[in-house]
């Protein structure tokens, strides 16, 4: 096995390393499937104990997924979502070339708790409607979705098959209600029982939270959403401006 410069590492963390570059630089595909294990020992030489480290190190970084009974295989690339304009699931998966699907979770009428009623500009307890979904792309469980909506627009979104109809779509071409901004907010959480089970990951996962509150004309608050994100499926990016310093030099 070729360690170059990295003889101070661990036989896994090698192994784990080859395989890596083997996955970015296209030698593992997407979709292909890593050879059996007694072929990685072979090839690299190690124990079993070494390769199955090395293996669920991968797929702990989301790069293979491990199906049981048929093997190990290099996972989808990630998806990328920008933050530098309002857009919704469907909309995002179709610029990519994904397919997007819904499962409706859950739709009730709730009382708004502090958070939702301040994102909404109501009074707490106000009554509210939440709409729970898992979004899938490709038929993959990427994010579960938790939509608040203000009572008067709820009744009338709930009567739509919510498992094909955006919101983002029924309220501007349906309901003529224009989405003109939004706030973002970002932070890594773990993933409790109840969204594990929806995503199909094991409870305690790292995931992504976005809330995002968007506004219409009058800067209205009309939806707020909480995102759960699978970390091993998604990355965030964004372009930024410099900030204005004054000449200052300091970086």
């Amino acid at each position: 096995m070729h360690t170059d410069n990295n003889n101070s590492l661990p036989l896994y963390a090698k192994v784990e390393m080859v395989l890596a570059s083997s996955i970015s630089d296209g030698s593992l595909p997407p979709g292909s499937q890593l050879p059996p294990e007694d072929s990685l020992i072979q090839r690299f030489e190690v124990s079993r104990t070494t390769v199955r480290k090395a293996i669920q190190n991968l797929a702990s970084r989301g790069l293979i997924e491990i199906r049981r009974g048929k093997g190990t295989f290099v996972a989808p690339p990630k998806i990328t979502q920008d933050l530098t304009e309002l857009s919704g699931f469907v909309e995002d998966m179709q610029a990519i070339g994904r397919t997007p699907t819904a499962r409706l979770i859950d739709k009730r009428v709730i009382n708004a708790d502090r958070s939702v009623a301040r994102n909404l500009a109501l009074v707490p307890g106000t009554l509210v409607i939440r709409i729970q979904r898992v979004r899938l792309a490709d038929g993959v469980p990427t994010s579960f979705d938790e939509t608040y909506l203000p009572r008067e627009l709820g009744d009338k979104v709930v009567t739509h098959d919510l498992e094909v109809e955006p919101i983002f779509a029924l309220l501007e071409r349906k309901y003529g209600i224009p989405l003109l901004e939004a706030e973002y907010r970002l932070e890594a959480v773990l993933a409790e029982e109840n969204i594990a089970r929806a995503l199909g990951i094991e409870t305690g996962s790292a995931i992504f939270l976005v809330e995002r509150t968007s506004y219409s004309v009058g800067a209205r608050p009309v939806d707020y959403e909480k995102l759960y994100y699978r970390g091993d499926m998604i990355r965030f990016v964004t372009r930024l401006a410099r900030r204005t310093t004054g000449g200052t030099k300091n970086n």
